[in-house]
Parts: structure tokens; C-alpha cells; sequence
């Protein structure tokens, strides 16, 4: 009998034949999230990976989490220096002190988000107006790196204090929190995450 990530199925072409890749390609990519922790966390884990693979954040994403104090976002508002240079001696990380710092600055930018008003769920999703965009890629070649709506928040999110958010991390964040569906039209994930947004109510509705 097949295993939950067969080689049968059809997949997006990009997670090859790794079987972290798969795991998350299966059961992470493209669906919805509102939860303003695991989006903090997903912003910033792709701006680490800027400049590298995916497959490299991934397979330290637990080491992320115990060095960033699992996202939280009050308590990274308080690291001092030394805690940033304590943090660029881990191993468990990328070791790059741009983007150790990133994590704090954007910390505290969702924190003064959230205290103007929207918070980061919110105002993240009310750039898609509340429902995730579904495309019909055909191929790989196909997807595109970056949109004029990925332009946007880019600009957004940086006039709002945050980094290492430019427009190609914006749409590889938006792809993968379901933001919108770039699972290719054969993927066998693309309709069930097509239903997943036909009934995602939006921040504060659903369940994700």
C-alpha cells in the first residue's frame, strides 16, 4: 500500500524527490493560515532563506524555533544585543547577523501592528481581500517569482518597520500560507487546497 507521501501522486514539481520537500509540500504549502504566530514565523523563515534553498530553512526549522523562542513575538522584542550575538553563534540557524536581527525588528513591528489596530493577520489578508487568489499554472516555468500584488505588500510591510521582505520573499510567503494556490493545475494538491479556500471565512473564521 502506498505511503501518506506516495511517489504515485502528481506534485508540484519543485519538491523533487526529498522527502522533507514532499512532507511539507503535502501537508503545509498553500494552506491557509491566520494564526498571527505560525505567519510571523513563516515571514521570517522566509527571509532567512533568502539568497538560499528552502530545503536548508526547512531542515533547521525546529533549530529556528528553539533560538527564536518559538516566534514569540513579545518576548524577541526584548532581546538586547547580546542576545543577538548569542543567537549568530548557533548553529542550528543560518548564521547571517542581517537576518538574526531581522527577526527582532519585525518582532517589534508586529507587536506596533497590532497595537495600531489590524494586526498581522488581518492586514495581511485584507491584501487578498480575505480569500485566497487560486491559479491554474501549468508548469513550473510558469509561476512567477514575484506579482504586482507581492510589489505591494512588499512596500507595505516595510513602510511598517518590517524586513527582509522584498517582493520575491512576500510571494514565496504568500504561496506558502495559502495566500494564494500555486499548486499546479495536476497537482494532486491543488484542489483539495482549492476546497480549503472555497471555504476559508478569513481571520477570526476559520480554524487554521
Amino acid at each position: 500500500m502506498p505511503g501518506k507521501h506516495s511517489t504515485h501522486k502528481t506534485r508540484c514539481s519543485w519538491c523533487g524527490d526529498h522527502a522533507d520537500y514532499r512532507a511539507y509540500h503535502d501537508e503545509e504549502w498553500g494552506v491557509p493560515v491566520t494564526d498571527e504566530g505560525r505567519l510571523f514565523e513563516f515571514l521570517n523563515l522566509e527571509g532567512a532563506q533568502a539568497g538560499l534553498s528552502w530545503l536548508t530553512i526547512l531542515r533547521k526549522r525546529e533549530g529556528y524555533r528553539r533560538v527564536f523562542e518559538g516566534f514569540d513575538r513579545e518576548r524577541l522584542a526584548r532581546w538586547t544585543d547580546a542576545d543577538l550575538a548569542s543567537a549568530g553563534t548557533s548553529t542550528d540557524i543560518v548564521r547571517n547577523q542581517l537576518k538574526i536581527k531581522a527577526v527582532v525588528t519585525n518582532a517589534r513591528a508586529a507587536i506596533a501592528l497590532a497595537e495600531s489596530g489590524p494586526g498581522l493577520s488581518r492586514f495581511l489578508w485584507d491584501q487578498v481581500d480575505g480569500q485566497p487568489l487560486q491559479n491554474r499554472w501549468q508548469r513550473h516555468e510558469d509561476v512567477p517569482a514575484e506579482t504586482p500584488l507581492s510589489r505591494q505588500l512588499s512596500r507595505e510591510l516595510k513602510r511598517r518597520g518590517f524586513t527582509f521582505v522584498g517582493p520575491t520573499i512576500c510571494y514565496a510567503f504568500m504561496q506558502a500560507v495559502g495566500m494564494v494556490n500555486d499548486h499546479l493545475v495536476d497537482c494532486f494538491r491543488h484542489e483539495e487546497c482549492r476546497r480549503l479556500g472555497a471555504r476559508f471565512t478569513g481571520p477570526g473564521g476559520d480554524r487554521s
